[in-house]
């Protein structure tokens, strides 16, 4: 068994049914021998042990540099320590079955034991990752640049609903002519009448169009954002000066979409917003959910997929020091690491970063920086921007931490979106076919040759945090899951009014897309 790797060493240990300290594995790594001690040290692991510490490691290497003592007498009996260190007394294959916590929660508890899964049967891709490609200025055509983008994606999916003219065609039509438009949403006001005019604006112009209050479609006007594309058909007033709307299109999500699903009976485990470095970071509720991980109902859980914010981070909000238990933002992911090695070893790991993290606010996100990857690097996970679709074995799960929710759910009314139930706003996502439409309020946008924040391609499933609610649910057969929270209500939170959901963990079985909720507090 070649351990060349640290990667392979935590994926030997964890078939064992152990994870294993950072440090204890740098260990094993450097030994002369490095199978041979990672079976001793297993072997040394005492009854109940999860984890193989630096200190199981270390005597492991004391006990091989340190001369053997004389035979035992009567019987040439081995001597414990010495069946303890030779594979041919006591077999190397040998695994201890640990035991489940007793502050486990009822709902959770199991018997924790070794996860003997082939892993070879797993697969990850990833697209639409920002990192390394950034090249964005700031200038004035960057931003031109972006939203030029913006529109031909999106209008593309619109082009078959309506027979498109630009702006700069309508406004040579007669008047009473049939038009139909696609564009950006570049106002929308009410008249002193109480109908709704909204410019569109596409690469030739504007065009004002007017949706009349008593008209079946005046509701959807409630759900346009600015900067959002979407498309209009009607009737060109007598002096051709504006388009009477009659139908309104978003880009949507096809009513007849069917979602990819897993050819074997696989769960992932979706989370988000860990806030390792808060005072208020539930240890003992992840703890009980890695525990959880480890036992015989968790064993077809083989992704776990984090959405954003591993950290509570510096300096994010007003008098946040002193709310953290952690004020370096390096030791706070150290510690996030340690946590993070609690979960089995063989589960493969993705995470995006969020508004929390270290790395830029404006999105799309790239992923952490070499330093930070080298830190949480244990397990080996996977690491990219915000967004990104992440392939899991044929099901595509698109990855957003979630900023942009803060904005729809401030502009739309609260019956199509709210805090309370974050999906509705994650449903306006989807039927605008953006993760972030509107810039210029919460949003930070950074320009870039091409818009990475539009859903070209319906996902299976898609995945937010930041805003700490529970909430789930599907739209058009696209599974919708915003997955809560691992901090306890802060201080800021309760000052704005933020009653978090904590502890849950949603899992997605991949061959169904069928949810079940397991909470740890």
């Amino acid at each position: 068994m070649p351990l060349e790797t640290t990667t392979r060493i935590v994926r030997e240990l964890a078939r064992h049914g152990y994870n294993a300290e950072r440090e204890a594995v740098t260990l094993i790594a450097g030994a002369d021998d490095p199978a041979r001690v990672l079976e001793h040290a297993v072997e040394r692991a005492p009854d109940g042990a999860l984890r193989i510490t630096t200190d199981h490691v270390r005597a492991v290497l004391d006990a091989e540099t340190t001369p053997a003592p004389d035979p035992p007498g009567v019987g040439n009996e081995p001597s414990s320590e010495a069946s303890a260190l030779d594979p041919s007394v006591s077999s190397g294959n040998q695994v201890k079955e640990a035991h489940s916590s007793s502050d486990i929660p009822v709902e959770t508890k199991g018997s924790v034991r070794p996860r003997n899964r082939d892993t070879t049967l797993q697969s990850v891709a990833i697209d639409g990752d920002i990192t390394d490609r950034s090249t964005g200025t700031g200038e004035y055509d960057d931003f031109v640049a972006i939203f030029r983008d913006r529109y031909e994606r999106l209008s593309k999916q619109l082009r078959g609903r309506v027979n498109h003219r630009p702006a700069t065609a309508i406004q040579d039509m007669p008047g009473r002519s049939d038009a139909e438009m696609i564009g950006l949403v570049n106002d929308i006001r009410s008249t002193a009448s109480g109908h709704w005019l909204v410019e569109l604006e596409d690469t030739t112009g504007v065009f004002p169009c007017l949706v009349m209050k008593d008209k079946d479609i005046a509701s959807l006007v409630e759900e346009l954002l600015l900067d959002e594309c979407v498309a209009v058909s009607g009737t060109l007033a007598d002096d051709a000066g504006i388009l009477f709307v009659d139908d309104l299109y978003f880009p949507d999500v096809p009513r007849t979409y069917r979602p990819s699903t897993a050819d074997r009976h696989v769960q992932a485990a979706l989370i988000s917003d860990v806030h390792v470095g808060s005072q208020e970071f539930v240890a003992d509720a992840w703890s009980a959910f890695a525990d959880w991980l480890h036992t015989e109902e968790a064993d077809h859980v083989e992704y776990l997929l984090i959405a954003g914010d591993m950290v509570e981070g510096v300096g994010v909000y007003p008098n946040q020091d002193d709310e953290l238990s952690i004020i370096d933002i390096y030791e706070q992911y150290e510690q996030f690491a340690e946590h993070l090695k609690e979960v089995p070893g063989d589960m493969e790991i993705v995470m995006i970063p969020g508004n929390h993290d270290a790395v830029r606010l404006a999105e799309p996100q790239p992923a952490f920086d070499e330093n930070l990857r080298e830190i949480m690097s244990a397990h080996d996970a996977r690491i990219t921007g915000n967004p990104s679709t992440v392939t899991v074995e044929g099901v595509s799960v698109l990855m957003y931490h979630g900023v942009s929710l803060d904005e729809v759910i401030a502009e739309l009314p609260e019956e199509k979106a709210s805090y309370d139930n974050p999906h509705l706003a994650m449903y306006q996502l989807l039927k605008k076919r953006h993760v972030a439409p509107q810039f210029g309020g919460r949003m930070r946008l950074a320009p870039e040759e091409k818009d990475y924040l539009t859903i070209d391609t319906v996902p299976d499933i898609f995945h937010t945090g930041h805003v700490h609610k529970l909430g789930y649910g599907k739209y058009h057969n696209v599974l919708a899951v915003n997955s809560g929270c691992w901090q306890a209500q802060t201080a800021f939170q309760k000052s704005v009014n933020i009653d978090p959901d904590v502890g849950f963990a949603p899992i997605v079985d991949l061959d169904t897309l069928n949810l079940t909720l397991r909470k740890f507090t």
